[in-house]
């Protein structure tokens, strides 16, 4: 038996789309900024590249798949 067994992991998908903060807030990025971007205004484009933050009903959710951090 490994000495590792039972140790959760971290979900790597989750740890590269959201940034846990010093003080426990999540972070994450906004959407619509992929694609169809000719139809969107400079400021609507330039508001979807600031980050956000997760919303306090999800955060569990994340912070479940991202034991370590």
């Amino acid at each position: 038996m490994s000495k590792n067994a039972g140790l959760a992991k971290t979900r790597k998908s989750v740890s590269k789309r959201f940034k846990i903060t010093a003080s426990g807030k999540i972070l994450r990025r906004k959407k619509g900024k992929r694609h169809l971007l000719q139809n969107k205004n400079r400021k609507r484009k330039r508001n979807l590249g600031k980050v956000a933050l997760v919303d306090k009903t999800d955060a569990a959710a994340v912070k479940a798949n991202m034991p370590w951090s």
